[in-house]
C-alpha cells in the first residue's frame, strides 16, 4: 500500500506543480507575494495546530495528576509538572511548586508570572495571520486593478487581424484580475478562520489556567501553609502562657 501511495504521488505531483506554475503565470507578478503569504499562513496554521493539539489532548491528565499529588506530596507534584515541561500547563504548574516554602502571596505571584509568559507564547503566529487577513485581499484587489489596466491597454476596437490578438490579450488581463482576486480572498478567508479558532482557544486557556491556579493555591494554603504556620505559632503561645503563669 505504501509503494502504491508513493507511485501515485510521483505521478500526480508533477501535474500539480505544472498547474500551480500555470496559475502563477496567468495571475501575473502579484501571484508571487500571494503565494509567499499563503505558504507562510499554512506553515503557521500547521505549527499552531500541532501546538494546540498536543496541549488540549494532554493538559487535563497533567492537571489531574499534579493536583492529586499536591494534596499529599508537593515534591511529587513538582516532579510530575517537571516531566510536562514541553507544554505550557506543565511550566505553569511547576513555577510555584519549585519554590522553597513560599508564602501564599509569593506562590500566587509565581503562577501569575508564569501564566503571563505562557499566554504570550500562545499568541505566537497571531500577527502573521492578522497580516494575511489584512494584506491578502489588498493584494488581490491590486491584482484586479492591474489586470483591468492590462485589459484596457490591450483593447483594440476595430477590424483587421489585430482585433483577435487584442481580444486574446484582453482576456489574459481579465484572467489575471480574477485569479489574483480569488487567491487573495482564499488566503484571507483561511487565515481568518484559523485566527478566530486560535483566539477562542487562547481565551479558554486563560480561564482554565485561572481555575487550575486557584485550585492549586487553595490546596497549598489549606494543606501545607496554614497547618505549618499553626505549628509554628503553637510553641510561641505555650511559651507565653508558661511565662505569664510563672
Amino acid at each position: 500500500m505504501l509503494v502504491g501511495t508513493k507511485v501515485y504521488f510521483a505521478a500526480v505531483l508533477p501535474q500539480l506543480m505544472a498547474k500551480v506554475y500555470n496559475l502563477l503565470l496567468q495571475g501575473g507578478p502579484l501571484m508571487l507575494p500571494l503565494l509567499g503569504l499563503s505558504v507562510g499562513t499554512i506553515a503557521c496554521i500547521v505549527e499552531r495546530g500541532w501546538f494546540w493539539f498536543q496541549l488540549l489532548r494532554e493538559e487535563d491528565k497533567i492537571v489531574h495528576d499534579v493536583l492529586g499529588a499536591a494534596r499529599y506530596d508537593l515534591q511529587k507534584a513538582a516532579k510530575i509538572a517537571e516531566q510536562a515541561q514541553r507544554l505550557p500547563i506543565g511550566r505553569f504548574l511547576l513555577a510555584p511548586l519549585k519554590l522553597k516554602q513560599p508564602t501564599p502571596e509569593t506562590f500566587r505571584l509565581a503562577m501569575e508570572a508564569a501564566g503571563d509568559k505562557e499566554f504570550v507564547q500562545m499568541r505566537k503566529g497571531d500577527k502573521l495571520l492578522e497580516t494575511a487577513v489584512a494584506v491578502a485581499p489588498l493584494l488581490g484587489l491590486l491584482g484586479t486593478v492591474t489586470g483591468l489596466i492590462t485589459t484596457f491597454n490591450n483593447l483594440n476596437i476595430g477590424g483587421g487581424g489585430a482585433a483577435s490578438t487584442s481580444i486574446t490579450k484582453s482576456a489574459a488581463g481579465i484572467g489575471e484580475a480574477l485569479l489574483t482576486t480569488a487567491m487573495g480572498m482564499i488566503v484571507a478567508i483561511i487565515a481568518l478562520v484559523f485566527f478566530r479558532i486560535f483566539i477562542s482557544w487562547q481565551s479558554q486557556q486563560m480561564d482554565y489556567f485561572s481555575s487550575v491556579g486557584s485550585e492549586l493555591e487553595l490546596i497549598y494554603r489549606q494543606i501545607w501553609y496554614e497547618p505549618s504556620l499553626a505549628e509554628k505559632i503553637r510553641p510561641i503561645k505555650s511559651h507565653e502562657s508558661g511565662a505569664s503563669g510563672f
